[in-house]
């Protein structure tokens, strides 16, 4: 074990490992994050802030120097720099876990790999593979860049295979992963923590809404049968021990109206949809990511209350803060913000989770705290 009073290091400084750092520090831990904004969320807090690119030599001899484990926060640090920091001190999860969730092309044939269901796809390395590609689905569908995509960015939508062909175009030739378009009934994810003896706890399964390709909403538990839920996180497991995963693992799922459960993509790290964790289970995902990669026990995963996590974006910000005082007067409310200098469209800037004995009233209390701050949003002109 790797007990409280050790140094752990964070590689990434975003709102992931803010949430990161306040569990490890609850726990006693000192934590080195290594990010090149000055700013971030994650140096605000951390016991030290190295400042430097996630692939300087100077910078990841000193974090292997101080830290007894190094973590991530997120899943684009180049596999040689992390194979550098797991030649001299202990990198969890390893390095080729995170370098499989980096090119969806790699990702989905793994997923298929492990026996489970994906949505039809083609892959298109170059503009001749279009036509082959377009005879693995069914339009419509979705153009993905096959790294560096996330919250809707790198995608879009296609009907035929001359919009396909102006997709690819614009996207500069990318390598890309041409994705059937599912027929949804809902869409869910299972947060997972996997420890160093190949056992696994999954969290509650969390039913996600999407706006403009962004989380908007958390709903726990997942308003999915019992079969559903458990075979979503029979599948995470399965992901995990393929891997041989230590550490947080977050698997999304699209559910189609037909039933079928298909694995959209995975996460080798916390995750935006098991937010809900720190105010509504026993153990958030954050303290169970420190538990896994010191060699911790398991913290319990528990379900405290029914809960809705609502992302609030830099759009609700408009050159203000929002009208806080509408969303702190629900004592079921909670806040968090992430220290964020500056908000922009489409910038998570915090969430807000509301917790209720009744899923249903948890949910309407939610959506109604956040059409008053959108309103006020739009119709304020005041400066704070």
């Amino acid at each position: 074990m790797i007990l409280p009073g050790a140094t752990i290091g964070m590689l990434g400084g975003g709102q992931l490992g803010r949430m990161f750092t306040i569990a490890a520090k609850n726990l006693g831990y000192q934590v080195v994050v290594l990010e090149p904004d000055r700013h971030s969320p994650a140096g605000q807090l951390a016991d030290q802030h190295i400042i430097a690119p996630y692939d300087d030599d100077a910078a990841l001899e000193q974090m292997a120097e101080q830290c007894d484990v190094i973590t991530t926060e997120f899943e684009n640090i180049s596999a040689p720099a992390l194979a550098t920091l797991a030649s001299k001190t202990l990198v969890r999860p390893r390095a080729e876990a995170v370098e499989m969730a980096q090119d969806r092309m790699v990702e989905k044939d793994f997923i298929r790999q492990c026996g489970l269901l994906t949505a039809p796809y083609g892959v298109i390395r170059t503009s001749s593979d279009i036509a082959a590609a377009a005879g693995e689905i069914t339009f419509p569908a979705i153009l993905k860049t096959a790294r560096f995509g996330y919250d809707g960015k790198g995608q879009v939508v296609v009907h035929s295979v001359e919009e396909v062909r102006q997709a690819y175009g614009k996207l500069n030739g990318q390598d890309c992963v041409l994705e059937q378009r599912i027929d949804l009934d809902t869409e869910i994810s299972v947060v997972l923590g996997r420890n160093s003896k190949g056992d696994s706890q999954c969290f509650p399964v969390a039913e996600n809404i999407h706006r403009n390709g962004i989380l908007h909403q958390s709903i726990v538990p997942a308003r999915v049968s019992d079969d559903i839920a458990h075979a979503a996180q029979v599948a995470a497991i399965r992901i995990a021990d393929r891997l041989d995963y230590i550490g947080v693992l977050a698997v999304e799922f699209f559910v189609s109206r037909e039933g079928e459960l298909l694995v959209n993509e995975m996460a080798p790290r916390t995750h935006n949809s098991g937010h809900y964790t720190i105010d509504a289970c026993v153990t958030s995902q954050f303290e169970q990511q420190v538990r896994m990669v010191c060699d911790l026990p398991f913290g319990d995963t528990r379900l405290l209350s029914p809960v809705v996590m609502v992302n609030l974006l830099g759009d609700l910000w408009g050159g203000a803060q929002p009208h806080w005082e509408h969303l702190l007067a629900s004592a079921n409310c909670k806040l968090h913000l992430y220290g964020k200098k500056e908000a922009r469209p489409g910038r998570k800037m915090g969430h807000f989770c509301m917790l209720s004995d009744s899923l249903d009233d948890a949910l309407m209390q939610a959506e109604q705290v956040f059409k008053q701050l959108s309103s006020l949003s739009q119709t304020t002109d005041r400066v704070t």
